[in-house]
């Protein structure tokens, strides 16, 4: 996907959050949303970084990168819910796009997608990223309200730990 639709996607999903976590649309939605947007889009731009150094969709676009960024908070207290925007940047780019990513680089050089994405320049890939963010959104409103008992009680709660990082 290009940066637009990276962007497109943070917005929608830290919305999209709001309301997952809080559906009634009221302080606690708003709340959320202003929480995590600025974080959900930096996330999701951080791993374009590497067009400017090292080997694009391979040095930024991995899970040692996203693991990185999902432990940050825990020693430094700061930068929440990076990691879902990182996230969702490469389930675009594996699902949404024809390139996909060296999810295991630098161990692995190969590349994974699914061989139904579309070009970065294609007139559907803003189509496909609103369709994947509302399947993101999907997912994550089945794992907090529908089935959170198979899921690990820490994971959910810090998806849900808001409050942590309001003033």
């Amino acid at each position: 996907m290009n940066k637009g639709d990276h962007i497109l996607n943070g917005i929608l999903l830290a919305i999209g959050l709001g309301y997952v976590l809080y559906p009634s649309g009221g302080v606690e939605t708003l709340r959320t949303i202003a929480a995590v947007l600025i974080p959900v889009v930096l996330g999701a731009l951080f791993p374009d970084v590497d067009t400017d150094f090292g080997k694009h969709r391979k040095t930024l676009h991995n899970l040692p990168v996203l693991a990185l960024l999902y432990v940050f908070p825990v020693y430094f207290g700061n930068l929440q819910y990076v990691w879902i925007g990182v996230a969702t940047h490469y389930v675009l780019d594996v699902v949404g796009s024809k390139r996909g990513v060296a999810l295991f680089y630098p161990l692995l050089d190969q590349e994974y997608g699914l061989p139904v994405g579309v070009t970065t320049v294609s007139k559907f890939a803003t189509p496909v990223t609103v369709v994947i963010t509302a399947l993101e959104l999907a997912a994550i409103a089945v794992v907090v309200h529908v089935a959170p008992e198979f899921f690990p009680t820490d994971a959910i709660q810090n998806l849900l730990d808001v409050e942590s990082v309001l003033p």
